[in-house]
């Protein structure tokens, strides 16, 4: 069914509100790079896996970052992504540095910047050490905010820096340089005199950079609910607000409540079927280690099959191959 928003925006515009002109291109041009392998099973089936794939978020696997960070979808489908793949680090209480954080989202997408994981590091640790031990519930609620909001964060972290410098907020310029260029923040000084800024002034600038910014920005309301309670606040201090405001969250919608962050039926459910496949297996085989018997191939199956054709050709081409073949192969 057609939703009202739909019927009511001019086409263009919502083309460009949905990004669906950044899948099409993206679309043609796995199609054009992989048309070989795409020959044997159609273009029509190409279309319809592909934007299934980005239907149920899975399109971003194994993607470069700066497809990964082009759409606030891609960014939500990534968290949702990182959240599943990694929950039972926190189920098991275990506890990492960033660099470790860091090697995990790189299985997901191989060039993600060490930057924003430092960034995320940054608002738990609070500027500390970086190599302290951080919680997967509290790097994760971090990393949605640094990763999620980045370009927000950047003009917020200017707009920080004039505030104590007794500068006029409202000349902060919003920044509109690609997305994925990244520029260095340099972290405010918290250790004014003042103690960070008045909140309610902050606050006032805030609604301003969300009414004119191009980028996604949390909902101004929730933000000033957030920061209602405060007289004044240091820019770590709001971030982490930010992070653990379960409204920001529940707004963004990628992750669940941290009540509910190591619960997923649907993957367990999957986890279950796999593990009484393995099982099965055992029965007739030979009792050795899970490692030995654990079928790589036929694990849940992930629906992002047109990127990279060329990883599934290499798979195919193991898979019929002897091991030495493929240890030839590799090298």
């Amino acid at each position: 069914m057609l939703s009202p928003e739909r019927l009511s925006l001019p086409g263009p515009e919502y083309l460009a509100q949905r990004h669906v002109l950044t899948y099409m291109e993206d679309a043609v041009s796995q199609l054009l790079e992989n048309r070989e392998d795409i020959s044997q099973y159609g273009i029509a089936r190409f279309f319809t896996e592909y934007f299934n794939s980005v239907r149920q978020g899975t399109h971003i696997l194994f993607r470069e970052f700066s497809f990964v960070q082009a759409t606030p979808h891609n960014r939500v489908s990534f968290l949702r992504t990182f959240w599943r793949c990694f929950r039972t680090v926190g189920k098991n209480g275990d506890l990492l540095t960033a660099q470790e954080y860091h090697c995990l989202l790189q299985l997901l997408c191989p060039d993600f910047p060490m930057e924003l994981t430092q960034k995320a590091a940054r608002i738990v640790l609070m500027d500390d050490a970086m190599d302290c031990l951080m919680s997967f519930s509290d790097f994760l609620f971090a990393f949605q905010i640094q990763f999620y909001y980045s370009e927000f964060l950047e003009s917020v972290a200017a707009i920080y820096q004039d505030l104590l410098a007794g500068k006029n907020p409202n000349t902060v310029i919003v920044p509109t340089s690609s997305s994925g260029q990244h520029r260095q923040r340099q972290p405010p000084n918290d250790c004014s005199p003042l103690d960070g800024v008045e909140a309610s002034l902050f606050y006032q600038c805030l609604e301003s950079l969300c009414d004119r910014s191009k980028y996604s920005c949390p909902p101004s309301a929730l933000v000033k609910e957030m920061l209602s309670s405060a007289q004044r606040l240091t820019f770590y201090g709001f971030l982490m607000a930010l992070a653990k405001d379960q409204g920001i969250n529940r707004a963004l919608g990628a992750l669940p409540d941290k009540g509910d962050l190591f619960l997923d039926p649907a993957m367990d459910q999957e986890l279950e079927k796999l593990v009484a496949r393995v099982s099965g297996l055992s029965v007739s085989g030979p009792t050795s280690s899970s490692g030995d018997t654990l079928p790589v191939r036929n694990s849940p199956r992930i629906n992002s099959p047109w990127k990279p054709l060329h990883h599934r050709r290499k798979m195919d081409a193991e898979s019929e191959g002897s091991n030495e073949e493929t240890d030839s192969s590799e090298n």
